[in-house]
C-alpha cells in the first residue's frame, strides 16, 4: 500500500479515535484516544498497538478530548519516540489533561486494590502521572493554516474545527498531491467562546465523525433549562450534581451562569468546580484569542471575565472535595467526568443520588455503557465503586449544549464542497448513526460512503 489509512479506532463506536496513514514506507497515526464507555470496549485500551508504537513516524492531534489523545502516554511509554503534532491550545490542554488522567487512573487503582473490587490482581492504571509528563515531551506546536511536513513527502495544515478550545480539521496533502481531510469532531454553528468550523470546499477522501449524525439538536434555550433548575434547587434546598467535560463544557455553562448573572435571572447560590483539570483548562481558554468568536473577544478587550460568575469556588483539594458532600444545598457542583464514568463526580452521585431533592444535570453526549448513559435512561439502580446506589434524584439534560454538530449542521457543513470526494468514511458513532448519516449523504448529496470496519484498510 503506498499510501493508505487504517481504522483502528472509533470504528462503529464513538471513541477511541485513533486511524493510522501509510505514507510510502512511513507510518503517521491521527489521534491517539481512550475507548470509553462498557467494560469490552475499555478492555481494548489495554490491547497492542496496531503497529509497535516505535515504527510509526509520527502523531496528528485534531484535539485534546481523552478519546483523541487519552492514549498518548501509554504509546510513548511502549517506544514511540517522534514527534506529536497540535496546536498550540491543544497542546496548553494536553499538559492538563494527560498528567490529570494519570493521577485519576493511579487514584482508582489504588481504591479498586483496597476495596477488592477488581478482576486483576494488583489492579494496575493504563498509565500512571509519571509516563502522562513523559509524553508531554514529544508535543510539538502547528498553528491553524500554517502547512507542516510529514515524513515520506506528505503535509498537513490545521484549520479550525469549532468543537472545542484549540479543534482542528487537519487537511493531509500526500507526495503525489491526493489530498485526505481529517475533520476530527466537528463543531457547531453560533456557539458561545469559539469560533465557527471552518469552510472547506474541496478534498479528495473525507473522514467525518457521526456522533449524532441521526439526530437533530434540540431547540431549547439552554438559559431557560438551567435557569428553571437553579429556581427548583432553591426551593428544595437541594444540590445539582454536573458531570461535565472538564475541556469545552464546564466553560460554556460558566457562560451561561454569567449571561444569567448579568440578566438578573439567576438566584445567588453557590457554584463549585470541583475539578482540578476544568479550573486550569478555564484559565487556558482565558489566554487563549486565536480561537475566540467576536463576541467573546469583544468582551476581553473590554476587560469582562465571562468565564468566572459570581459564586464560583475553584475546588483543588481532594479534602475539600469530599467535604462537599456534607454539604447543605442549595449549590451547584459540576465536577468530572463527563459521562460519569470516572473520576470525583462518581463520589458526589454515589452520596447524593438517593436524596430526592437532588438533580442530576447532563449537558452532553452519554455513550453506550456509561453510567450517565444508565442514569438518562431512566435505571432505578446503579453499581458505583462497587455499591449499590438507589437513584431518587431527579435526573435532567441539558439538550442544546453539545460540541458536537448534528445531522443538520454535519450536512451544512458537507454543502460547502464543490465537488464530492472520491471516497466518505464515516466514523466516531454509533451504527444507526453512522448508518443515518450515511442514508442522507447518499440521498441528498450523492457521494461514496462507507463505514469502516476496526482494522480495515483503504488505498488511498
Amino acid at each position: 500500500m503506498a499510501q493508505g489509512i487504517g481504522f483502528y479506532g472509533a470504528a462503529e463506536t464513538v471513541t477511541g479515535s485513533r486511524h493510522l496513514l501509510t505514507i510510502g514506507k512511513h507510518k503517521v497515526l491521527v489521534d491517539c484516544g481512550l475507548f470509553q464507555g462498557g467494560k469490552q470496549l475499555r478492555q481494548r485500551n489495554w490491547e497492542e498497538f496496531p503497529i509497535p508504537p516505535h515504527e510509526l513516524d509520527a502523531v496528528v492531534i485534531t484535539h485534546a478530548h481523552a478519546d483523541h489523545i487519552g492514549l498518548l502516554p501509554r504509546l510513548v511509554a511502549q517506544g514511540f519516540r517522534g514527534p506529536i503534532y497540535a496546536t498550540p491550545a491543544t497542546i496548553d490542554l494536553c499538559h492538563i489533561s494527560l498528567p490529570d488522567s494519570g493521577r485519576i487512573q493511579e487514584e482508582d487503582a489504588r481504591f479498586a486494590n483496597k476495596h477488592g473490587i477488581t478482576n486483576h490482581k494488583p489492579a494496575l492504571p493504563l498509565y500512571d502521572e509519571k509516563q502522562a509528563y513523559e509524553s508531554l515531551k514529544y508535543l510539538k506546536p502547528v498553528h491553524y493554516h500554517s502547512p507542516h511536513d510529514l515524513p515520506g513527502g506528505a503535509s498537513f495544515t490545521y484549520t479550525p474545527a469549532g468543537h472545542i478550545l484549540g479543534s482542528a480539521f487537519a487537511a493531509i496533502t500526500f507526495e503525489d498531491g491526493t489530498r485526505l481531510m481529517m475533520s476530527g469532531d466537528l463543531g457547531r454553528y453560533n456557539t458561545p467562546i469559539i469560533c465557527d468550523p471552518s469552510v472547506v470546499d474541496s478534498t479528495d477522501y473525507l473522514v467525518i465523525e457521526s456522533t449524532y449524525g441521526d439526530r437533530i439538536h434540540s431547540h431549547e434555550d439552554p438559559l431557560a433549562k438551567i435557569e428553571e433548575v437553579l429556581h427548583d434547587a432553591m426551593k428544595s434546598g437541594g444540590a445539582i450534581v454536573i458531570p461535565s467535560f472538564a475541556i469545552g463544557r464546564t466553560q460554556e455553562l460558566l457562560y451561561y451562569f454569567r449571561v444569567l448573572q448579568n440578566q438578573g435571572r439567576m438566584p445567588r447560590i453557590p457554584i463549585y468546580i470541583d475539578s482540578p483539570m476544568a479550573t486550569s483548562v478555564t484559565r487556558v481558554y482565558a489566554d487563549s484569542p486565536e480561537d475566540f468568536d467576536d463576541e467573546m473577544r469583544a468582551s476581553i478587550v473590554a476587560g469582562k471575565s465571562e468565564l468566572e460568575p459570581d459564586g464560583i469556588i475553584f475546588v483543588r483539594d481532594r479534602e475539600l472535595s469530599k467535604a462537599l458532600n456534607s454539604q447543605h444545598g442549595p449549590l451547584v457542583i459540576i465536577s468530572g467526568s463527563g459521562m460519569a464514568n470516572g473520576g470525583r463526580v462518581t463520589h458526589h452521585l454515589q452520596h447524593r443520588m438517593p436524596d430526592p431533592s437532588t438533580i442530576v444535570l447532563f449537558t452532553g453526549y452519554q455513550a453506550e455503557g456509561t453510567l450517565g448513559r444508565r442514569l438518562i435512561e431512566g435505571a432505578p439502580l446503579v453499581r458505583i465503586h462497587g455499591q449499590e446506589v438507589t437513584v431518587r434524584a431527579r435526573i435532567e439534560k441539558v439538550n442544546a449544549l453539545s460540541a458536537h454538530a448534528d445531522q443538520e449542521e454535519m450536512m451544512q457543513w458537507l454543502g460547502n464542497y464543490k465537488s464530492p470526494p472520491k471516497q466518505t468514511f464515516i466514523v466516531h458513532g454509533e451504527p444507526p448513526a453512522q448508518a443515518a448519516l450515511q442514508a442522507r449523504i447518499e440521498k441528498e448529496l450523492g457521494w461514496k460512503t462507507v463505514i469502516p470496519k476496526l482494522a480495515e484498510e483503504f488505498t488511498l
